[in-house]
């Protein structure tokens, strides 16, 4: 898998898991407390993270297109 492949996955998955930080079912269940409200902050964790992983392989992504580019 090449690194922009690399980085669209993480990119598909970070926009689900944002969608899904934002639906009003998910916030019900930890308003209501069915769940343990600490999943609230593991999920913004989750979204922290993989923004920072995001962030490193772009880096890759950047080189190897001015790479590209100076060819």
């Amino acid at each position: 898998m090449e690194p922009i492949e690399i980085l669209n996955q993480f990119n598909s998955c970070y926009v689900n898991i944002q969608a899904i930080a934002q639906d009003k079912n998910w916030l019900l269940l930890i308003a209501d407390k069915r769940i343990d409200p600490e999943a609230a902050t593991h999920l913004g964790d989750v979204l922290h993270y993989l923004g920072e992983v995001m962030a490193c392989v772009e880096e890759i992504v950047e080189v190897k297109f001015n790479q590209d580019a100076e060819s």
